[in-house]
Formats: C-alpha cells, structure tokens, sequence
C-alpha cells in the first residue's frame, strides 16, 4: 500500500512577503493617534454647524418680527403671529414666515416682549444642545 505525500513548496526567503507583528501593530499605532487628532476636530465641527444654523434661524426670525412691525407699529406677542394673524393686528400682511422653526436641537426659539436682554425691543433665543435656558450654551439676538 503506498501513502500519497503532498509537499508544499517551499519559497525561498526573498520571496515570502508577509507583514511582520511589529509593522502590523506600528499601523495601529498610526491609525490610533490619527483618529484621536481627527475625531474631535468633526465632533466640534458638528456641534458648530448647529450654532451657525441657529444664527441663521434667529436672524430670519428678527427679520420677520421687523417686517411684522413696520406693518403694524409693535411686536407681536408670540412667534405664532408670524404665520397666523392676530386680532389686534390690523395691517398685517403675513404670513412673515411659512412655518416657526425650531432650533437645531429640536427644541422651540423663545421670544420675549420685551426683552430682557433687550429692553426697547425683544429676545428670542435658542436654548442650545442642554435645553435649559440660561446657560453658556444658549444663542441669543444680544451680545454677551
């Protein structure tokens, strides 16, 4: 009875090609510090993203409650009478908006009349990421 052997062919040293453990965990090294540079810089940029659109929000917003006053000579009481007429408005000519957004978070602007911030004129402001109102997070239409 004769055993059939296979032998696998051996290569010559120079032509074995394999990465070695060293140069493997040297890879992750490299991939580890670049994702810890590279990860919060886009974490950041998201949460600033968000903010920038909240200024664009509160802008729009103020020059709807402007156009809202030249029509009728005050502010309104609420955000609502952007898009839906009040009954003590007599020349408006809404809707000054299509629809009251909401801030990035997801969570309503609020607006104060009269401001307190502003006191001849008005606040609205976004609550920001926390969602509580007055905190360093909030956006707001007054300087700091």
């Amino acid at each position: 009875m004769k055993i059939q052997t296979h032998q696998i062919p051996v290569l010559p040293t120079k032509l074995r090609r394999a990465f070695t453990l060293v140069e493997m965990l040297l890879v992750v090294t490299i991939i580890g510090i670049l994702a810890a540079l590279v990860i919060p810089k886009i974490v950041g940029r998201s949460e600033q993203a968000r903010t920038t659109a909240a200024h664009a929000d509160i802008s729009s917003i103020k020059t709807a409650l402007d156009a809202f006053e030249v029509d009728n000579g005050f502010y309104p009481k609420s955000l609502t009478d952007l898009v839906q007429s009040p009954s003590n408005a007599k020349n408006w000519h809404g809707p000054y908006l299509d629809k009251v957004p909401t801030d990035p978070w997801g969570n309503n602007y609020v607006y104060y009349n009269p401001g307190k911030h502003n006191a001849n004129s008005f606040d609205l402001l976004s609550i920001g990421p926390d969602a509580k109102e007055g905190t360093d997070d909030d956006v707001g239409n007054w300087t700091k």
